[in-house]
């Protein structure tokens, strides 16, 4: 008799009773909303303020962003350091585990970048199946 082979995907499965203790769930529910991608992005060009951050996303407001980097901060994946100026100046960075996560990250965005234009064309055909005729 064969002993089947254990894929990640069966270990997956197999924590589904127990959410709490699920990988794929409890890190892909931080690092998985649009926010957290785009701030460990960001960060990979190095060390930024928080204004610079924020700029650089454009469309993020400071609440969210303050909740996004106190969330990457208590995960390990981001640094923050406050300097004792007037005003006090907080540089925000990527830890060793951040940078780990980012080059994992560069596989999606290139997927991302390189299949684009395909997914808005499905969307477009989904959203209005008769122009597929035309």
């Amino acid at each position: 008799m064969q002993a089947l082979e254990i894929t990640a995907a069966d270990r997956f499965f197999a924590t589904r009773s127990d959410f709490d203790q699920c990988p794929m769930r409890d890190v892909l529910d931080r690092i998985g909303d649009q926010w957290s991608m785009l701030v460990i992005l960001c960060l990979e060009e190095g060390t930024l303020r928080f204004g610079q951050l924020q700029r650089r996303i454009g469309d993020i407001s400071p609440r969210v962003l303050t909740h996004t980097l106190r969330h990457l901060e208590q995960d390990g994946l981001v640094a923050r350091q406050v300097f004792p100026t007037s005003p006090p100046r907080v540089d925000y960075s990527l830890t060793a585990l951040g940078r780990s996560l980012h080059d994992t990250m560069q596989v999606l965005v290139h997927w991302a970048t390189t299949n684009h234009q395909q997914i808005r064309e499905a969307r477009l055909r989904y959203a209005n199946p008769s122009a597929e005729a035309v």
